[in-house]
């Protein structure tokens, strides 16, 4: 069921993605051709599809997610983009292929991801996208303005620069993952959900509780991904946070501590989904290719 999910919902995005990407001017080709490779160059649209699923969840239709669907995933992008710089990660593959600055230069790099992180919040209050009361809209930009910045995932990129060769304990490991890793898909299953036009407070708390499981789980399994798997099944360099000194699950708990607590965390999420109904299926789907997947 999730394969087909994941690639309908993919298709639906991409769709959505391609009408952002035109250049208004001639002297900007090269720029927003920079922040296409960016976007456009592959991925799981796990952002995307959270969305998607959470507004599914609540009784509304998927494309009234389109614009949290393509801001989760272009904040996803720009991230991604400066996350890969020389004076952060320093990385030079991503998907397979080379990281944005190496693919154009760091200038441009830095350009395109300020370019998508602006797109994305234009692209919740795009008509063309979704159609929704701007009650909601304001709603959104918001929670994507607080996820996104220093009290969400900028904040958590800062912690985690400052952490390298240091030797955290969990609960400071989780903080930092908190909001590097599981702020955006928090705000991911929020933008959708609020996108369905029909979504309670209790059933919002539900979701958070969700969203904040798999979050940590999503890191979790990166870490585990980071010392089991390979470069070309990643399309990233395998044991780069290792070879960094950067703290990881695996490293504070042990490898096979660390997958038992993603298999809790994951049931945590799963339980969190109780109160929802059939309609809730993809999100309990997506919670299990969550701590399955290979990459």
């Amino acid at each position: 069921m999730i394969a087909a999910y994941s690639a309908s919902s993919q298709a639906r995005v991409n769709a959505a993605l391609e009408t952002l990407f035109h250049a208004p001017l001639p002297e900007l080709a090269r720029l927003y051709e920079a922040m296409r490779y960016s976007v456009m160059n592959g991925g799981k649209r796990v952002r995307p599809l959270l969305a998607y699923a959470a507004c599914e969840a609540l009784g509304g239709k998927a494309e009234q997610a389109n614009g949290a669907a393509c801001a989760v995933e272009l904040i996803h992008a720009y991230s991604l983009v400066h996350d890969d710089l020389p004076a952060m990660d320093d990385d030079d593959l991503r998907r397979g292929q080379p990281t944005t600055h190496k693919q154009f230069d760091e200038a441009c790099a830095i350009l395109a991801g300020d370019g998508l992180q602006s797109l994305a919040f234009s692209a919740l209050l795009d008509p063309r996208l979704s159609s929704l009361d701007a009650a909601i809209r304001l709603q959104q930009v918001t929670a994507l303005a607080h996820a996104a910045g220093p009290a969400g995932m900028v904040g958590g990129q800062a912690i985690d620069l400052g952490s390298v060769g240091l030797k955290l304990d969990q609960k400071a490991l989780e903080q930092m993952h908190r909001h590097k890793t599981g702020a955006l898909i928090e705000v991911s299953v929020r933008l959708g959900a609020l996108a369905s036009g029909r979504a309670e407070q209790d059933e919002l708390k539900s979701l958070q509780s969700y969203a904040q499981a798999i979050g940590l789980a999503f890191q979790v399994q990166d870490d585990i991904l980071d010392v089991e798997s390979d470069t070309e099944t990643l399309g990233k360099r395998q044991g780069a946070d290792i070879a960094r000194g950067k703290p990881t699950y695996p490293a504070l708990l042990g490898l096979d501590a660390a997958k038992a607590y993603a298999l809790e965390l994951r049931d945590q999420a799963l339980h969190a989904l109780r109160p929802f109904d059939a309609a809730a299926e993809p999100l309990r789907e997506l919670a299990r290719y969550i701590v399955d997947r290979r990459n």
